[in-house]
């Protein structure tokens, strides 16, 4: 799928003029850290921009091709799985892309698992703190 290799290279060369030729209006990102989609188009950018920004040493280690369900209405999808590597703050990840494309190509679906726990702990605190710098999302409150 033309599209997957598109992003993959977008990702690696940290583009996100080119990732924002390949996304839907409604792309929906599915965090492992967040139980509600990021949804939109200028939300899932500025994700990336903090994605980007927060992986260490990311790469790609692999490419598999096939159909999966959709999140949003169950139908089937043409869908590719990424796996990678990564490293933030200290902790190495393992984990995976699943892209789910519409008819045109376009990302309309993005899930990322990441394992282990207590890398998916860190990550989240550093994407947290990526988007309320970036005024994408507010500052949690202090309990």
């Amino acid at each position: 799928m033309e599209s997957a290799e598109r992003f993959r290279v977008a990702v690696e060369q940290g583009d996100l003029t080119a990732l924002d030729g390949l996304f839907t209006e409604d792309i929906r990102f599915y965090s492992p850290v967040k139980f509600t989609p990021f949804e939109g188009k200028p939300m899932v950018l500025g994700l990336f921009g903090v994605l980007l920004r927060t992986f260490e040493d990311f790469r790609y280690v692999g490419h598999f091709e096939g159909a999966a369900e959709t999140g949003t209405d169950g139908s089937q999808a043409p869908s590719v799985i990424l796996p990678f590597r990564a490293t933030v703050r200290g902790k190495e990840i393992h984990g995976i892309d699943l892209l789910q494309l519409d008819e045109a190509g376009l990302v309309k679906e993005f899930t990322v698992m990441v394992r282990p726990q207590s890398a998916v702990h860190v990550l989240g605190e550093a994407v947290l703190a990526g988007l309320v710098a970036d005024g994408l999302v507010p500052a949690p409150l202090d309990r």
